[in-house]
C-alpha cells in the first residue's frame, strides 16, 4: 500500500464514511427533517443464515478463549468477501441487518435493464463463493438473495444530534418479498424485476402461484464480451472508482478532509463508534459478546405508500424514541422499512453505555414509546418487543465498508415477539425475571410458533407502569424455609435482637437500617427477622417495595395504613369504605372521608368542603388522620414495619415517617441499597435512636455452608470451594449465579461419597477430597443414609480459572466499567491482562503513555471506589483473603456534627493519603475476580499476546528466589538446564546469577582451599561422647554470639520473600506464557511454583500446579531434546515429594524411580542388582570420604551436571526412608543403599549444604537401625564440616540446620537433654537469621522435648512464642502444633494452658485446611487426642467420629516423628475402647486385645519409630496384658518402659507409670467418673505458676487406666 493511501485512510472522514453509503456520503440534502428524495435503482436484499446460532454457541462457551474476536473473524471473513463482490460489480451497501446485508444500483430509469444483469451477475459470484468454501467451527454458510428494480424513495430524519435514513416504496417491499420466497442458495427476481430485465440474458424458473422467478443461470449469446458491457453500465455508476482510481474498492477510501462534510457524516453515525474513532486506546473496544436489552419497535401505518405521509409520523417518532432512550443511555442502532411497518432497532447497553437497572429502563422506555406513538397521526399500530441476554455487538463487514451491529438469538427473539404480538409491548422471561418490577405489571401471553425461533419460553405483555396498585401486592413474599438455615447473618440479626430489646422495654421509636449493594441477600435478612419478631402485644407489618413505588406519592404509607386499617384483606371497594367508616368516624368527620377515596381507592361522597382544598391541605388533614389512628394503635399492641428495598421509599413516606417516629414509638426496620437520601431520610438516618448497619460479605465458610446446602451435598471438591468463595467475594448472589453457570455448562457431578479405605489411591484421585460444611450446619445436610452420602465432583479436564463468567455477574461488571472515564477503563482494561493480584511497578510498565503521577492518582481512586484494594504485602494481601469485610455500623449522627467547612479541602487530603497509601503498599488486587475477567474480555487477541509479552519480560527479571534465600531456582540450578528467558543477558547478570547458584571465582576457590588446607582435626579420636557434646554447644553458642554482633553484619535484613515472589512474579509468569503459547517456558515455571509450593508446606497447591504442568508436559514430549529430559524428571521427583508427604509411598516410590530412570540414575529393583550397587557405591563412598581433600580440589560439576544431582540427592533422600517403612527383612538393604547414594551423589556436588544435610540423613539411618558407630562418625563428619566453614550467612544457615536436624535426631532417639540444648540454639539461631518457616518448626519440636521432660515453666514460655511466632507469619501448622501441645497438657500434664473447647474449635474450623488436610501426621495427632478424651470420659459416640477420622488418616505412613506421635495416640484410644469391650465383656474382646497387642509390637520392631515412643508404646502394652490377664507381660513391658524413661529423662512418661503401677498393683476401687473430677479440677496454668496450686498435685492430675478383669492376675 502506497503511503498516501495509507495517510488517508487514517483521516477521521474516511473511517466515518466506511460506516456509510455512498448515497449518504455524496448525498445532497436538504436541512429540513424530514426530507425526501426520489431515484430509481435496482436493490439486492442478502440474508446469510448460520451465523445467529454461530453467535449463541459462542456467547454459551465455557472458556474465556472463545471470544468475540473469533466471531468477528468469523463473520468478516464471509461478510467482507460479499461486500467485496457488491463493491466490485459497482453497487452500494445500503446497511447491514445483523446478517443481512441490502445494497443498491443508484442509475436512471433507462439503465435498468442492463444493471439488472450485472446484479444478477453478482448475485451469482456471490453464491459461488460458499459453494468451495470449507465452513469454519462446524457453520454451514448459506445465502439467500432477493433482487428488486423500480422507483425508490429515500426518507431522512432525526433529531438536532442523530440523523437517520430509510429506503422506502414498492421497490423496498418487493425485494424482501423476494428475499422471503428463496430458499438456500436462490436468486429470485421481484415481479417488477422481472419485468424490467433483459429475459434474453437470463434462464428463469417459474415458482407455483408467484409473480416473482427464480433465476437459473445467465445464457449470453457466444459473442457477448461481459468486461466490456460490465464496463459501459459502469460508466453510468456516478461513484464507481476508474481511471487512477481503478484499484480502489470505494472513492469514499481518499476523501479529502472537508469539517463541513465530516460534520454532517457525524450525526449518520452511533456516538460509541465516533467514541473509538476519536480515542485510538479503544481500538476493538467495541467487538464483544455483551449482555444487552434489545427493543424492538415497529410502527404500522394507516398509508404506508405515500413517503410525504408517513414520512412526519417517523420523523415524530423517531425525535420522541431519541429522547426517552437519551435518559437511560439506550441507542437506535437501526431503523428499516419494509411491507410490515418501520422498525426501530433499539439496544440498552452497548460498550460505554451499560447501566444499572438496564432492564427496567427498556420496560419503562417500551411502555412511554408506545404510548407516544400509539397517539402519532398516521400511525396505525404499534407493536414492541424487548428481550434481554448475550448478544454480539461489533464492527462487520469490509475495512471500506461497515457498519456496527447486534446479532444473536435475542434480537432474533425482540423481532419476532414484536412481528407475532402486534399492538402490545411484550418481553421474554429473562426480561421479565430482570426487571425488579412486579409480577401484576405483566401478563403471561399464549405461546406461538415464531419462525427462526426453536424455543422463546415464556412471553409476558408488559401492561404499562401507571397501574393502580393493589392492595396485598407490596407485601414481603420471600418464603422462610425451615430447612435453610439464615447463613452467616448472625451479627446482624444480634443486632436486631438487641434493638427490639430495646425498643420493647422503652417507650421511644427505634429504627434499624441495613444497607447493601444489591445480592448480599437483605431480603432474606428481614425475612428472618419477620420471623424472629412474631409475638404477643405487637404486630408485624413486612412489605417490599419495587422501582415504581418511588414514583407514587405517599405509597409506602398507604401500604402501612392499609393493613393498620385492616383494608388489605378486603376483596371489593365496598368493603373497604365500611371498614373505613367504622375506623375513622371517631377521629374524622364524615365530609372528609372523601379525602380517602384516592389513596384507599373507595367512593365517599366529596363534599363541599373538600373540594375546595388544595392538594397541600388535603395532603397535611390525611397526615393529622394517619398520625392519629397510629398513636391510637400503639396504645393497643406497637407496631414492627418492616420494609425491603427501603431506597424506593417517596419523599412524602420519609417526611411522614420522620415525624412518626419523634411522636409515635414504632419500630421500623428497613433494607435498602445505596442511595441519594432526601432531607428528611437523612433525618431518619441521623435520629439518635436510629442504627445503621453496612452490611458486609458472607465469610468463605459460610459460602461454603451455602453451597452444599444448595446442591444437597456433605462435600464439594476443594478446587470449587475455592473458586467460589473467591469468585463469589463472599456475596451470595454472585455465588448462586457461579453455580448457575457451572450446572449450565454441566461442570458439576453427582456422586455418593467413597469411604477413604475402599478408594483405590492413584496419583489422579491423590486429593480427591471434599471440602465439607462446618458443624453446626451438618443437621441440615445429614438427610444421607450412613454410607450413602453424596458429594458434588466437578466433570474431568474441567479448568474452573479459565472459565468465562456468567451473563449476569459479567453486565455487572460492564455498568462500573462503564461508568468509568475512558483512561480509568484503559487502566482496568490493562491491568486485567497482569491478573488478578499485581505491582503498580508491573502495570506502570504496561500502561500506554502514563506517567507515574497519572497512574497513581487513578489507582486511589479506583482503590477508592472497590475496584482494587492495595496491600503492603503478600502476607496482608493473604490474611485479607482469608476474610471478607464483615458488616459494621455507620453513626450518621456523629458525622453529621463534624464541621461542614473544610470538607472538600477533607477529600482532597483523604485522596492524597489513598495515593500515599497505593504508594506504599504497592500490591494491587482486583477486588472481584468477575471484573477482571470481564475487562481481560474486552481485548483483541493480538493486543492481548503483546501485553503478555510486556508483562512476562518485566516479570522475568525477578523470577528466582529472594535475596535472603540468595536468588536461585526453586528447582536447585533449574534455568541452566533450559533455555526459557526472553531477555538477553549480559555479563554482569550471568555473574550474579551464577553466584547466587554457590559458583565462586577463581581467587573464592583458591582462598577456600587455603582454609581447607590449614583445617586442623576438630574431634580427636580420645574425646568422650560428653566432651564432643559441650564443644558442639560451645561452637553453637560462638556463632550465636557472632550473630548477634553488628560489626559481622552477616544477618539478613529482611526475612524471606519467596512466597511473596512466587505469588506476583512465578505464577503471573506461568499464566502470560501460557496465553503467549509459550508452553516449554509456561512447564518451566509451573514446576517451579510446585517446588515453592513444597518448599512452603503446601501438597495440595503443588499438587495443582503440577497437574497444570503435566498437561504441558504431554504436548512437549515428542521433542526429545534434553532439556524436556530435566522437566519430566523434576515432574517426577515433585510428584514423588507430594506423595511423600502425603503419606502414599507406594507411588511416590514408583516416581521417585521413574525421576531416577531420566536422571540416568538407575535404583536397583532386585536383590542382585541390589548388591552389586551396592558394592559400587561402597567403592564411591570410601573414595569420596577417604580423599575428601582430592575431591575438593578437582573442579566443579558443570551447570547442568549440578541440576541433575540435586534432583538425585532429593530422589535418595526420599527413597532410603520409605524404604525403611517396609516390614520385609530384605528392603533394610535397599535403604541402605539409597543413604549411602544420597551421600556419594552429595559429595560430588561438593555442596557444603548437601553433603552436611546427607551426612545427617545417613546418620539417622543407622540411628534408627541401631548402628552406634557409624551414626556418630557420620555426626562427627558434618560437625566437622561446619566447624570448618568460614563466617559468611550462607555458612551459618548450614550450621543452624545442622544443629536444628541433630534436635530433632535427638529428640527421635530419645535424647531428651541434648535435644533441647540443640533446639534451643537453633530456635535462637533461626530468629536471628529472620527464616520464620523453619523458625516455626524448630520450636515445635523444643516444645515436645520439653513436654517429655516436663519442664513446665519453659515449655510454656516456648509455647508463647509458637503462638505469637504462627499469629505474625500466618503459619497453620504451627497453630496446629500448639494446640496438639495444648491438648497434651491436658491430657497428660495436668493442667489448663487453653481449654479444650478452644482446642476442638480449632480442629472444626481447620479440619479442611488443604496444609494441614493434605500433611500427614498433624491431624492424625489432632483427632487422636480428641478421641482419647472422649474415651476418658466414657463419651463413645464422639470417641468413634475421631477415632475413625485417625482411622481415615492411619494409611498416610511416614517416616517422621508427627506420624508417630499420632500413631501413639491412636493406639492408646484404641487401647481404651478396648477396656471398654472387656467391660462389657464382648466376644471379639480377646481377639482385638491380641491383635492390638500385635500392632504395638510391630511398631516397636519397626526401624522408623524413635525409641523416644518406646515408653508410651510398651506401657500401652502392658495395659493390655493386664486386660487380656496376661500379668507376667504386663510387668515386664512396664518396668522395661521405666527403664527407658529412666535412660532418656523422660520425666512425663515415668511419673504417669509409676501412677499406673501403683493403681494397677493396689486393691483401690475404681470411681466411675475419676476422668470428669479430674478435668473439671484441671487448675489453669496461671494458678500453677502463681503458685496457688501444689506442683505435685498438678502432676498426680492423671488419667489412671482402670483394670476390670475378673480374675487379678498378680
Amino acid at each position: 500500500m502506497n503511503p498516501r493511501r495509507e495517510e488517508s485512510q487514517d483521516r477521521a472522514i474516511v473511517k466515518i464514511a466506511a460506516h456509510l453509503p455512498d448515497l449518504i456520503v455524496y448525498g445532497e440534502f436538504s436541512p429540513e427533517r424530514p426530507s425526501v428524495d426520489y431515484f430509481d435503482g435496482v436493490l439486492m436484499f442478502v440474508d446469510i443464515s448460520g451465523f445467529t446460532a454461530m453467535t449463541e454457541k459462542f456467547s454459551t462457551a465455557m472458556y474465556m478463549d472463545r471470544g468475540a474476536e473469533q466471531l468477528v473473524e468469523i463473520l468478516n471473513h464471509y461478510i467482507s468477501a460479499i461486500v467485496e463482490k457488491v463493491l466490485i460489480f459497482g453497487g452500494d451497501i445500503l446497511k447491514f441487518a445483523g446478517d443481512a446485508l441490502l445494497a443498491l444500483w443508484k442509475v436512471e430509469r433507462r439503465q435498468l435493464k442492463n444493471i439488472i444483469t450485472v446484479v444478477i451477475k453478482c448475485s451469482l459470484e456471490i453464491h459461488g463463493l460458499f459453494e468451495t468454501q470449507e465452513s469454519e467451527e462446524g457453520l454451514d454458510i448459506r445465502v439467500k438473495i432477493g433482487l428488486a428494480a423500480g422507483h425508490i424513495t429515500m426518507l431522512v430524519f432525526g433529531d438536532e444530534t442523530r440523523n437517520y435514513f430509510l429506503v422506502i416504496g414498492q421497490a423496498v417491499d418487493d425485494v424482501r418479498r423476494a428475499q422471503n420466497m428463496a430458499q438456500m442458495n436462490d436468486v429470485i427476481l421481484s415481479p417488477n424485476c422481472w419485468q424490467l430485465c433483459d429475459r434474453s440474458m437470463i434462464e428463469i424458473e417459474r415458482i407455483p402461484d408467484q409473480r416473482a422467478v427464480k433465476v437459473n443461470f445467465l445464457k449470453p449469446p457466444p459473442t457477448f464480451n461481459f468486461d466490456e458491457f460490465f464496463t459501459k453500465c459502469m460508466s453510468f455508476m456516478d461513484y464507481y472508482p476508474s481511471g487512477d482510481h481503478k484499484n480502489l474498492l470505494r472513492l469514499a477510501c481518499i476523501l479529502e478532509s472537508d469539517p463541513e462534510l465530516e460534520l454532517s457524516l457525524q450525526k449518520y453515525v452511533m456516538e460509541s463508534i465516533l467514541k473509538q474513532i476519536d480515542d485510538k486506546q479503544l481500538r476493538g473496544y467495541l467487538s464483544e459478546l455483551r449482555p444487552v436489552t434489545i427493543m424492538f419497535v415497529n410502527l404500522m401505518f394507516k398509508d404506508q405508500d405515500k413517503a410525504e405521509v408517513i414520512g412526519s409520523a417517523i420523523q415524530d417518532a423517531c425525535v420522541h424514541i431519541n429522547s426517552v432512550l437519551r435518559v437511560f443511555r439506550g441507542q437506535i442502532n437501526k431503523v428499516f422499512m419494509f411491507d410490515k411497518g418501520c422498525s426501530f432497532l433499539c439496544v440498552f447497553g452497548f460498550p460505554g453505555e451499560k447501566a444499572p437497572d438496564e432492564v427496567t429502563h427498556a420496560l419503562e422506555s417500551a411502555v412511554d414509546i408506545f404510548d407516544f406513538c400509539s397517539q402519532v397521526h398516521k400511525i396505525h399500530t404499534v407493536s414492541i418487543g424487548v428481550a434481554s441476554g448475550i448478544v454480539f455487538c461489533g464492527i462487520v463487514g469490509h475495512s471500506v465498508r461497515h457498519e456496527y451491529t447486534v446479532i444473536g438469538q435475542k434480537v432474533n427473539i425482540a423481532a419476532r415477539m414484536m412481528m407475532y404480538y402486534p399492538g402490545i409491548v411484550t418481553c421474554d422471561s429473562v426480561t421479565y425475571n430482570s426487571s425488579n418490577l412486579p409480577a401484576y405489571f405483566f401478563k403471561e401471553l399464549p405461546k406461538k410458533v415464531m419462525k427462526g425461533v426453536a424455543d422463546s419460553g415464556p412471553v409476558y405483555q408488559c401492561l404499562g407502569l401507571n397501574e393502580k396498585v393493589m392492595f396485598g401486592m407490596a407485601y414481603l413474599i420471600c418464603n422462610r424455609n425451615e430447612g435453610y438455615p439464615l447463613l452467616g447473618r448472625d451479627k446482624e440479626i444480634k443486632y436486631f435482637m438487641c434493638t427490639m430489646k430495646e425498643y420493647l422495654m422503652s417507650n421511644c421509636s427505634r429504627v434499624l437500617m441495613y444497607e447493601g449493594l444489591p445480592g448480599y441477600g437483605k431480603s432474606q435478612i428481614l425475612v428472618e427477622i419477620e420471623y424472629l419478631a412474631q409475638g404477643e402485644n405487637h404486630r408485624t407489618i413486612a412489605i417490599a417495595l419495587t422501582k415504581i413505588s418511588f414514583h407514587q406519592n405517599f405509597y409506602t404509607i398507604q401500604i402501612l395504613m392499609a393493613n393498620v386499617l385492616g383494608l388489605d384483606t378486603c376483596k371489593h371497594y365496598k368493603e373497604r369504605q365500611t371498614n373505613l367508616q367504622n375506623k375513622v368516624k371517631s377521629l374524622l368527620d364524615e365530609k372528609f372521608h372523601c379525602l380517602l377515596n384516592d389513596i384507599f381507592h373507595v367512593q365517599f361522597p366529596i363534599s363541599r368542603e373538600v373540594s375546595k382544598m388544595s392538594t397541600m391541605r388535603k395532603q397535611k388533614h390525611l397526615e393529622t388522620l394517619f398520625m392519629k389512628i397510629l398513636e391510637q394503635t400503639v396504645k393497643e399492641e406497637r407496631i414492627i414495619f418492616i420494609i425491603d428495598e427501603g431506597q424506593f421509599i417517596d419523599s412524602a413516606s420519609w417526611t411522614f415517617m420522620e415525624k412518626l417516629i419523634r411522636s409515635v414509638p414504632i419500630f421500623i426496620i428497613m433494607s435498602l441499597s445505596p442511595f441519594m437520601p432526601c432531607a428528611a431520610a437523612s433525618a431518619i438516618m441521623k435520629n439518635r435512636n436510629t442504627t445503621y448497619i453496612t452490611l458486609g460479605a458472607m465469610q468463605p465458610k459460610d459460602i461454603r455452608n451455602k453451597v452444599c446446602l444448595d446442591l444437597s451435598v456433605t462435600g464439594i471438591p476443594k478446587e470449587l470451594d475455592i473458586y467460589l468463595a473467591e469468585g463469589s467475594c463472599g456475596i451470595p448472589l454472585y455465588c448462586e449465579e457461579l453455580l448457575k453457570n457451572l450446572d449450565h455448562h454441566r461442570v458439576l457431578v453427582f456422586q455418593t461419597m467413597e469411604s477413604e479405605e475402599k478408594t483405590n489411591v492413584t496419583w489422579n484421585n491423590l486429593f480427591k477430597n471434599f471440602a465439607k460444611p462446618t458443624e453446626d450446619l451438618k443437621i441440615f445436610t445429614l438427610g444421607f443414609e450412613e454410607g450413602n452420602e453424596e458429594v458434588c465432583n466437578l466433570a474431568s479436564g474441567v479448568r474452573l480459572k479459565n472459565l468465562s463468567p456468567p451473563a449476569s455477574l459479567k453486565e455487572i461488571s460492564l455498568v462500573q466499567l462503564d461508568s468509568m472515564s475512558l483512561s480509568h477503563q484503559m487502566l482496568v482494561r490493562c491491568a486485567a491482562i497482569t491478573g488478578l493480584t499485581f505491582t503498580t511497578e508491573l502495570l506502570f510498565e504496561i500502561l500506554p503513555c502514563w506517567n507515574m503521577k497519572m497512574m497513581i492518582s487513578a489507582l486511589a481512586t479506583l482503590v477508592e471506589s472497590k475496584v482494587f484494594g492495595c496491600f503492603r504485602n503478600g502476607k496482608e494481601l493473604r490474611l485479607a483473603l482469608k476474610q471478607n469485610t464483615a458488616s459494621f455500623e455507620v453513626n450518621y449522627r456523629s458525622l453529621s456534627l463534624k464541621p461542614t467547612e473544610g470538607m472538600a479541602r477533607g477529600e482532597e487530603e483523604d485522596h492524597r493519603e489513598l495515593e500515599s497509601q497505593v504508594i506504599e503498599y504497592h500490591i494491587i488486587r482486583f477486588c472481584k475476580p468477575m471484573m477482571q475477567k470481564t475487562a481481560y474480555e474486552l481485548w483483541l487477541k493480538d493486543q492481548k499476546k503483546a501485553m503478555h509479552l510486556k508483562c512476562a519480560r518485566f516479570l522475568e527479571e525477578n523470577a528466582h528466589r529472594c535475596d535472603h534465600c540468595r536468588s536461585g531456582d526453586f528447582i536447585p540450578f533449574h534455568h541452566f538446564t533450559v533455555d526459557i528467558r526472553l531477555n538477553t543477558l549480559d555479563l554482569d547478570t550471568i555473574r550474579k546469577m551464577a553466584k547466587s547458584h554457590g559458583f565462586r571465582t577463581e581467587e573464592e576457590i583458591t582462598s577456600s582451599r587455603m582454609e581447607i588446607s590449614k583445617r586442623s582435626e576438630m574431634f580427636s579420636e580420645n574425646l568422650s561422647s560428653e566432651e564432643i557434646r559441650e564443644k558442639i554447644l560451645r561452637f553453637l553458642d560462638i556463632i550465636i554470639t557472632k550473630m548477634r554482633t553488628p560489626e559481622e553484619d552477616i544477618i539478613p535484613l529482611e526475612s524471606c520473600q519467596c512466597e511473596e515472589i512466587l505469588e506476583l512474579v512465578i505464577m503471573p509468569l506461568a499464566h502470560h506464557f501460557l496465553a503467549l503459547g509459550e508452553n516449554n517456558k509456561a512447564l518451566y515455571y509451573f514446576l517451579e511454583i510446585s517446588s515453592a509450593y513444597l518448599i512452603l508446606g503446601d501438597n495440595y497447591m503443588a499438587y495443582i500446579y503440577l497437574n497444570e504442568g503435566e498437561r504441558l508436559l504431554k504436548t512437549l514430549r515428542k521433542e526429545k531434546s534434553w532439556s524436556k529430559t530435566f522437566e519430566s524428571a523434576a515432574f517426577y521427583t515433585l510428584k514423588g515429594q507430594v506423595c511423600f508427604n502425603m503419606g502414599q509411598m507406594v507411588i511416590a516410590k514408583k516416581m521417585l524411580r521413574k525421576a531416577l530412570k531420566l536422571l540416568n540414575r538407575v535404583f536397583p529393583s532386585n536383590l542382585i542388582s541390589l548388591f552389586l550397587q551396592t558394592h559400587v557405591e561402597k567403592n564411591r563412598n570410601f573414595h569420596y570420604v577417604n580423599q575428601n581433600q582430592q575431591a575438593q580440589e578437582s573442579s566443579p560439576p558443570g551447570k547442568k551436571r549440578l541440576a541433575q544431582l540435586y534432583q538425585q540427592t532429593t530422589c535418595f533422600s526420599l527413597l532410603w526412608q520409605i524404604c525403611s517403612l517396609n516390614y520385609f527383612f530384605h528392603y533394610k538393604y535397599y535403604s541402605h543403599l539409597a543413604a549411602m547414594m544420597q551421600v556419594n551423589t552429595a559429595m560430588e556436588t561438593q555442596d557444603d549444604f548437601q553433603i552436611v544435610k546427607a551426612y545427617l540423613d545417613y546418620s539417622l539411618y543407622h540411628h534408627l537401625a541401631g548402628y552406634q558407630g557409624v551414626w556418630f562418625k557420620y555426626e562427627v563428619m558434618a560437625m566437622e564440616k561446619i566447624f570448618n566453614l568460614p563466617l559468611k550467612l550462607e555458612s551459618i544457615e548450614i550450621t543452624t540446620y545442622v544443629a536444628d536436624k541433630l534436635g530433632y535426631i535427638k529428640l527421635l532417639m530419645g535424647y531428651l537433654d541434648l535435644a533441647i540444648d540443640l533446639g534451643s540454639r537453633a530456635h535462637k539461631m533461626w530468629s536471628l537469621l529472620r527464616n520464620p518457616n523453619k523458625h516455626c518448626l524448630v520450636l515445635c519440636w523444643l516444645c515436645k522435648s520439653l513436654f517429655l521432660k516436663s519442664r513446665n515453666k519453659q515449655l510454656i514460655q516456648v509455647l508463647g512464642w509458637l503462638w505469637d511466632l504462627s499469629i505474625a507469619e500466618e503459619h497453620i501448622f504451627s497453630k496446629a502444633f500448639f494446640y496438639f501441645i495444648c491438648l497434651d497438657i491436658m491430657l497428660y500434664s495436668g493442667f489448663v494452658y487453653r481449654s479444650f473447647d478452644e482446642c476442638l474449635d480449632f480442629i472444626y474450623q481447620n479440619e479442611d485446611n488443604k496444609i494441614l488436610k493434605f500433611q500427614s501426621g498433624m491431624l492424625l495427632g489432632l483427632y487422636s487426642c480428641t478421641a482419647i478424651w472422649y474415651a476418658r470420659l466414657q463419651e463413645w459416640d464422639t470417641f468413634h467420629i475421631f477415632s475413625n477420622k485417625a482411622k481415615n488418616l492411619m494409611s498416610r505412613r511416614t517416616p517422621t516423628a508427627l506420624y508417630y506421635i499420632g500413631m501413639s495416640r491412636y493406639m492408646e484410644g484404641q487401647v481404651l475402647y478396648l477396656q471398654k469391650q472387656i467391660e462389657e465383656q464382648s466376644e471379639t474382646a480377646q481377639d482385638s486385645g491380641v491383635e492390638l497387642l500385635k500392632n504395638l509390637e510391630s511398631l516397636i520392631a519397626q526401624n522408623t519409630t524413635g525409641p523416644v515412643f518406646y515408653p508410651r508404646l510398651y506401657h500401652l502394652m502392658a495395659y493390655v496384658c493386664i486386660l487380656i490377664g496376661d500379668g507376667q507381660n504386663c510387668d515386664l513391658f512396664l518396668n522395661t518402659a521405666l527403664q527407658l524413661c529412666e535412660t532418656q529423662g523422660n520425666v512425663l512418661e515415668k511419673c504417669w507409670m509409676n501412677m499406673s503401677k501403683e493403681w494397677w498393683y493396689s486393691s483401690s476401687e475404681f470411681t466411675e467418673d475419676q476422668w470428669l473430677q479430674t478435668i473439671l479440677n484441671l487448675p489453669s496454668w496461671e494458678k500453677v505458676v502463681s503458685g496457688k496450686v501444689n506442683m505435685q498435685d498438678v502432676q498426680r492430675n492423671k488419667f489412671l487406666m482402670r483394670v476390670n478383669i475378673l480374675d487379678n492376675p498378680f
